[in-house]
């Protein structure tokens, strides 16, 4: 039998190239992409959301009953401490106060005949006197009842005073409920929201009544973020931190971390940290949603995983490592997220294989092709 051997070779290498073909596509092998576990120490930043909050946010009660005649700001007006918001106007009020002041005019009546008396008795107890330098003139019983009716009149003075004094007071106490009537910014911010118009019908402050504006402090804001129990520690009052809003892409903002509440909230392990942010412009506005930069220091070598590459089940949460080509389920532990990238800790170390995208349809032992 003749054999062309060269025909013979090709049909090896056909056989050859079919069966490496074969065996990327044997039972119980995938293909998958495969990286690096990753390691990094020293600063670093997270990324933390947070909420801008007014500093300052009050309602504007009346703080007298009546009428709304005038209402000279609305929403989205800017005030100054002091400046006129609305004019109310209480009738019965202007009726009181004159009657206040009419009281204050009687009383005083009252004590200039308090003192007319009071001179006469103070007279005729002169006159008794000097007639009882003579022996017999007067009766000793009526100087004794002069010098009584003298006293008299004065205690009646010292008791018109009082009268007059609240008489006075009374009429200052009406005269500083007028001055209520006026509606004034306690300080200077933003007139966020209008509930009344004119003729409305206020209440003074207090159960039932409604609040006529909104006022909010918008040139200085809050920013409350949520700081994960692993980060409270790293918290320093003082330090700036960098953060983004959406409604400016790119641009970056900076705020001081003020006030932490010093306890963990047990629902969430989170602590709750605000942060003073100056607002020049007023370009933040509040309820705006931040994306903090936060940064803290790590401790030793910490090991990084992209987001994606973790998976959690409702009985673990694990990454599919490779060791030679073959998948094994690594438990880990979620840290601080970096950007696309995780905190992680378990059985791994840097250099480590895994599998780019975590799924429990990869069983450990399968035979991994790396792509």
């Amino acid at each position: 039998m003749i054999v062309n051997r060269r025909g013979f070779g090709w049909a090896i290498l056909g056989m050859l190239a079919c069966g490496g073909a074969l065996a990327a596509e044997l039972p119980g092998t995938v293909s998958a992409k495969v990286i690096s576990v990753v390691s990094s120490s020293g600063e670093a930043t997270t990324a933390l959301p947070g909420e801008l909050r007014p500093y300052r946010v009050i309602d504007v009660y009346a703080r007298v009953s009546g009428f709304v005649a005038n209402v000279l700001v609305d929403r989205g007006s800017r005030v100054k401490k002091g400046d006129l918001l609305a004019l109310v106007t209480a009738p019965e009020m202007d009726a009181r106060l004159a009657e206040a002041r009419a009281r204050v005019a009687v009383v005083e009546s009252q004590r200039a005949e308090a003192e007319a008396r009071t001179s006469a008795a103070e007279s005729t107890l002169n006159r008794l006197n000097q007639a009882a330098q003579t022996p017999g003139a007067v009766a000793a019983n009526d100087v004794v009842l002069a010098q009584k009716a003298l006293e008299a009149e004065a205690a009646r003075i010292i008791s018109v005073d009082k009268s007059v004094a609240a008489a006075q007071a009374s009429v200052t106490a009406f005269e500083e409920m007028m001055r209520y009537l006026r509606v004034a910014a306690e300080f200077a911010g933003v007139i966020t929201e209008r509930f009344v118009h004119e003729g409305s019908l206020v209440g003074a402050e207090g159960k039932g009544s409604a609040p006529l504006f909104r006022l909010e402090q918008v040139d200085r804001l809050r920013l409350v973020a949520a700081v994960p129990e692993a980060l409270a520690g790293a918290i320093r009052r003082g330090a700036q931190v960098q953060f983004t809003v959406a409604a400016y892409p790119g641009e970056k903002f900076a705020g001081t971390v003020a006030r932490p509440a010093l306890s963990i909230d047990p629902k969430t392990r989170t602590m709750p940290v605000e942060l003073d942010v100056t607002n020049p412009g007023a370009r933040l506005a509040p309820g705006m949603y931040a994306d903090l930069a936060w940064p803290y220091t790590r401790s030793g070598t910490t090991l990084l995983v992209p987001q994606k590459a973790i998976k959690a089940t409702t009985e673990r949460v694990f990454v599919i490592r490779v060791s030679g080509g073959v998948a094994e389920w690594v438990d880990v532990r979620r840290g601080a997220p970096h950007g696309d990238l995780v905190e992680v800790s378990g059985d791994l170390k840097p250099g480590d294989r895994i599998l780019e995208r975590g799924t429990d349809e990869i069983r450990p032992g399968t035979r991994i092709l790396a792509k």
